[in-house]
């Protein structure tokens, strides 16, 4: 994305549907200046839904029915925010997403879904599986694998709701369960499936001759198919109906007519009866024009079934209509078809074909299907590499306030005139939640020319400073990591994090844009800072090309307390608080090479504080300690040798990696700072035996927010690593020991 050409608009897309992927790939192909696209998503890999069935019955794996939405938005140069929306303001023109600041928007697009209604049936929300959240099923699917495969004698599962979803689903677990069973040695005809619908008939938006034919098939793979039978409460064993009737049952699978969440009609937005938000034939809310709705949470003025094919078909419709109204030009009507080609599977690889008054059936139609399917999926997840033009242009924003602050950012001064102005800046400084220590004398609640600190007796100050250019785009969650990198220095000594100096690059952008990228970044290391204990007591700010940020931390220890790199003993254990490969991970991500729920890891892994972890290791006598980052685990390490006059043996299977990492490296994809710390490999004995070692290279990963590397006496060793896991360190681990120093050239043997 050119960073060079200022902010002019906030195009925000709710939700990773069908309709926005669609955006994301026709932004990514044509970008329009000016322009900045952010997604708001629960999901980092969004199914297809199209796809679904023949990955429950087992045809297809993971990654072959989920589109991608990392790469995919690095490609749209769009914004990746991963939460879950609860509401918006449209007078504000903000997103509430909980645990985050509000997200500004000048265009809205709504493409979230909808979910099976189980808030008016007794039990369905405490006993039955809905179909979606399609993320949540599948881990229920997981789950009842599971406990299918450790049952014993019959078992029952009756499935909610005779659409095409619900067919499909009886006919695709069902294959796949008997698949697992018969695959155990187990008797597979210990399964029994019953389908219930309310209404006189199955498939009720289908043709005659498509009734007919899974009529048949589902009686040829003993299906109970029960008519007129309305679910009226789920109980932990089966379903009562509508006349008295019960269905036993071990497992009840719900996937009965769509409901639409409840936030948009919380939030003023105009809704039908059934709560999905009403629009016009251009895909715009009826009630607010700026913004959008898309998929099975739109109500159309033509209405259609919920189903993805027309999220698919309105898809190009809306990444039209939000490029014109993002320059001012008529809108496009979306024209929906009277007539689709359904293709519903039966399970196996077979399919029946569904237009109008026609069908037809066949292994032929579901070979098709798969073509279909297989070609879509490839537009989202095979993304040509792009050139654009660096020069900064206006897109055909059609904005006279716009078109006024672009001319002025075109003149920006270097110098003091760089800095944000002080309106900006106070109105960013009154939005921090008011915080107070009594040893920070001036700080932000009484600005200065200077913050003041007093050392109280008997302690030292410890002080450090990082600051680097953002690597992800979401600025509230680089705050937070920035903080945590920075702290980690004061937590690896002992020390107590006593106030925090930031300094902050913003990019250029209209005000309003610039007051908020400095809101969420600071409000970010707010967020990070307070359950330290620390305070914000100052910083400086000034607009640039790119984010960047970074903290002079203060922390306060004893001065016989300070734990250092030197001090680790013959005997001790190494142990290591947090996996590596955060380095290699976003560099495969800045390529678009690497997958969305890799990047999500390593982002969740940064977020941990180290605060916990440097407690627990002097609490069971740690005699050295460090923070792992920019030097690589190596470089640390190697630190702590030379500081102590000890040898290490390392234990290279033991050490904990980022998922992803070893298959980024391994497709050559480092860091650009790797090559420098590659020159530290004169510090392992083996060097060369091991250069062709998957994981050696990670070795000199450099880690942005890593874990505490330290020494503990073996005795402690044990009990400590224990300790760590019940704080939630979860990949803590014993990767060496430390042995006395040596002859040998080199301090590190690195042992596989």
């Amino acid at each position: 994305m050119n960073t060079d050409t200022p902010v002019l608009k906030d195009i925000v897309l709710v939700g990773g549907g069908h309709a926005h992927v669609s955006v994301l790939r026709k932004f990514g192909m044509k970008p329009m200046p000016g322009v900045r696209l952010t997604l708001i998503t629960r999901d980092i890999h969004t199914p297809y839904s199209g796809m679904l069935p023949g990955y429950v019955a087992g045809h297809y794996d993971h990654d072959e029915v989920h589109i991608d939405l990392g790469p995919l938005a690095r490609f749209a140069g769009a914004r990746l925010y991963h939460g879950e929306v609860d509401g918006i303001d449209p007078v504000a023109k903000t997103v509430n997403v909980p645990g985050r600041p509000p997200v500004h928007y000048d265009l809205l697009s709504i493409n979230t879904g909808s979910r099976p209604r189980t808030i008016d049936v007794p039990g369905a929300l405490d006993h039955a599986f809905p179909v979606k959240p399609i993320d949540r099923w599948l881990r229920d699917w997981e789950a009842l694998q599971a406990r299918v495969a450790d049952s014993h004698g019959e078992f029952r599962i009756v499935v909610v709701g005779g659409g095409a979803g619900g067919v499909e689903l009886a006919l695709s677990t069902q294959h796949r369960l008997r698949r697992l069973l018969s695959g155990r040695g187990d008797d597979s005809a210990r399964l029994h499936y019953a389908l219930l619908t309310d209404g006189p008939e199955i498939l009720p938006t289908h043709n005659a001759g498509v009734r007919r034919r899974f009529t048949r098939v589902l009686g040829e793979r003993d299906i109970t198919v029960y008519l007129n039978s309305r679910a009226v409460r789920v109980a932990a064993d089966g379903v009562h109906v509508d006349g008295g009737d019960f269905h036993a049952a071990d497992a009840v699978l719900w996937v009965t007519y769509a409901a639409a969440p409840g936030w948009p009609a919380e939030s003023g937005l105009a809704v039908d009866d059934d709560g999905f938000i009403t629009v016009d034939r251009d895909l715009r809310s009826v009630s607010h024009p700026n913004v959008f709705v898309a998929g099975d949470v739109a109500a159309m003025p033509d209405p259609r079934p919920k189903s993805g094919v027309f999220a698919v078909r309105q898809g190009p419709v809306l990444a039209e209509n939000l490029r014109r109204a993002a320059a001012g030009r008529p809108l496009k009507q979306y024209r929906p078809q009277k007539n689709f080609l359904g293709l519903i599977s039966t399970g196996d690889p077979y399919a029946v074909a569904s237009r109008g008054d026609w069908s037809w059936e066949g292994r032929l139609l579901w070979q098709w299907k798969d073509w279909i399917d297989r070609r879509f999926m490839r537009k989202f997840n095979e993304l040509p590499d792009m050139e654009q033009d660096s020069a900064p242009q206006l897109g055909g924003i059609a904005d006279a306030d716009a078109i006024r602050e672009l001319s002025t950012l075109a003149m920006r001064c270097g110098g003091c005139g760089a800095k944000v102005g002080s309106t900006v800046l106070s109105r960013v400084i009154n939005r921090l939640p008011a915080q107070r220590r009594d040893d920070v004398l001036i700080g932000l609640d009484s600005p200065d020319d200077a913050a003041a600190f007093e050392v109280p007796p008997g302690k030292v100050m410890v002080q450090s400073v990082d600051y680097f250019r953002a690597f992800i785009d979401d600025p509230y969650t680089f705050g937070r990591i920035a903080a945590n990198h920075a702290l980690g220095d004061i937590f690896a000594m002992g020390a107590e994090a006593q106030s925090a100096l930031a300094i902050a690059t913003v990019p250029y952008g209209r005000e309003a844009i610039v007051e908020q990228t400095l809101s969420d970044v600071m409000s970010g290391a707010l967020d990070t800072l307070a359950p330290t204990g620390a305070v914000l007591a100052g910083g400086h700010s000034s607009e640039g090309a790119e984010l960047a940020f970074g903290l002079t931390v203060n922390g306060l220890i004893a001065r016989d307390a300070l734990l250092r790199k030197g001090g680790m003993q013959p005997g001790d254990a190494l142990i290591l608080t947090k996996p590596i490969g955060t380095g290699t991970l976003f560099a495969a991500d800045m390529r678009g090479k690497a997958k969305g729920r890799w990047v999500d890891a390593a982002i969740q892994s940064m977020l941990v504080s180290n605060q916990a972890a440097a407690t627990c290791l002097h609490d069971h006598g740690a005699t050295a300690c460090t923070d792992v980052t920019g030097f690589g685990l190596l470089g640390h390490l190697v630190e702590m040798t030379r500081a102590s006059d000890t040898d290490v043996t390392l234990e290279l299977a033991t050490v904990p990696l980022l998922d992803g990492a070893e298959q980024t490296v391994a497709a050559g994809i480092l860091s650009s700072l790797q090559p420098q710390n590659v020159r530290l490999r004169r510090a392992v004995r083996n060097a060369d035996a091991l250069s062709r070692h998957a994981r050696y290279p990670l070795l000199f990963d450099p880690q942005t927010a890593g874990g505490l590397l330290a020494s503990v006496p073996n005795s402690a060793a044990t009990p400590c690593l224990h300790a760590l896991h019940e704080l939630g360190y979860a990949s803590a681990v014993i990767i060496g020991r430390v042995a006395a120093r040596s002859d040998a050239d080199a301090p590190v043997e690195v042992v596989v």
